[in-house]
């Protein structure tokens, strides 16, 4: 199986050639919003920390800006900084231009002489890059190239027993055509994460596995709290699920049944192929965000009840089993797979379909939250105050 994408030095190949503009601060979200909305071809994420924070928490932002600068999709960056964060702009765009061959150009507010004066250098730099990102064709590519997030959110009943089994489905044939698939969400094995591990590819991972939510769990205990308190959510109850259990094993469905040849952590690169899981937190906004900078080039979120969440990156497909939602929510889902509830497909067959969706994606089809410019970013940091 192939796709038509964008080659990149590094080895990997992207299914869309956007020009980034990426704040290194919050304080560089809105000017960098503003250029983005001045370029053709350009994209940019609003970022809401990189500054006044404890180190483990500023490592883990740099991690996740470097890995969307890093991320296949990306033709080139322009960095818009503020000039007193954390770690300035300049340093920033040092760590990029140290993984990745990208034009990669950088500014900061301060020293520019403010607002307006950064918008007219940083459109003039991202208006040449989209020029030249404008220029690079399209090539045939192996779908060996290929990694899939994988997430859920707004969980119902109809997700574990029919969306995220179809989503298993897909991550088994496209792992068998030579591609990777990661899930994540971690606290959303705790219940079934025994079942989980018997994918493991070694002892190692699953013993990888197993402490993880052991170790989340205790973690939690020593300050006194229980991740039953948030889970399910409230959203989770209305749909029909009733334990943390529940709930996990119909997550854990949508990952297949491939043995897992990796455990990552938060936003880290793979560095071997086929099934991953990562480490991340159960809200849905931050895993797509670590999936990102970990260099997924397409993800695929099921819903029960629904959701508009989109990335700006990368293509999210919102993909739902419930009939209602899909209705009631046609705007933002892409496929509706409540045939399997009726009866009239199967799972296999659903998995099939939706592999025939992610193609036309690779391919360019634009998604429901893609062509209205969604982005949702989030980032679950290390250290918490609880």
């Amino acid at each position: 199986m192939q796709f038509w994408g964008y080659k990149r030095k590094e080895g990997r190949a992207g299914i869309r050639n956007h020009v980034l503009i990426l704040p290194a601060c919050a304080c560089g979200s809105e000017t960098s919003r503003i250029v983005a909305s001045q370029v053709r071809g350009a994209v940019n994420i609003i970022f809401n920390t990189g500054c006044s924070d404890v180190a483990a928490n500023t490592a883990m932002s740099q991690k996740v800006l470097t890995g969307f600068a890093c991320n296949p999709n990306v033709y080139g960056v322009v960095i818009i900084g503020l000039g007193c964060e954390t770690v300035p702009h300049m340093e920033l765009r040092k760590k990029i231009q140290a993984m990745t061959s990208k034009p990669v150009v950088s500014f900061g507010i301060q020293e520019e002489g403010g607002t307006l004066k950064t918008i007219e250098k940083a459109v003039r730099a991202a208006r040449d890059m989209a020029a030249e990102a404008a220029m690079q064709p399209k090539e045939l590519c192996d779908i060996s190239e290929l990694l899939l997030g994988i997430e859920c959110g707004g969980s119902d009943t109809t997700s574990g027993i029919a969306s995220n089994p179809a989503v298993g489905e897909l991550s088994d044939l496209l792992v068998d055509l030579g591609a990777s698939a990661m899930m994540s969400e971690s606290i959303e094995w705790i219940g079934g994460e025994h079942i989980l591990a018997k994918r493991a590819a070694t002892p190692e991972i699953h013993n990888q596995i197993i402490k993880i939510c052991e170790d989340y769990e205790k973690h939690l205990s020593k300050v006194g709290q229980d991740c039953r308190t948030g889970q399910p959510t409230p959203g989770n109850k209305a749909g029909g699920l009733s334990t943390i259990d529940e709930k996990s094993l119909g997550c854990i469905r949508k990952g297949g049944t491939r043995p897992i040849v990796e455990v990552l952590e938060q936003a880290q690169r793979p560095t071997k192929s086929g099934a991953l899981v990562m480490d991340t937190a159960g809200y849905d906004i931050s895993s797509v965000t670590a999936m990102v900078a970990a260099g997924c080039n397409v993800v695929v979120f099921t819903t029960g009840r629904g959701t508009p969440t989109g990335n700006a990156i990368v293509p999210v497909v919102k993909v739902t089993a419930n009939a209602e939602t899909y209705k009631n929510m046609e705007d933002n889902m892409d496929v509706d797979l409540s045939g399997i509830i009726k009866g009239t497909k199967t799972i296999q067959e659903s998995g099939n379909d939706l592999l025939g969706v992610i193609e036309n994606i690779c391919n360019g089809k634009m998604t429901k939250a893609e062509a209205y410019g969604f982005s949702d970013i989030a980032v679950d940091h290390v250290c918490r105050f609880i």
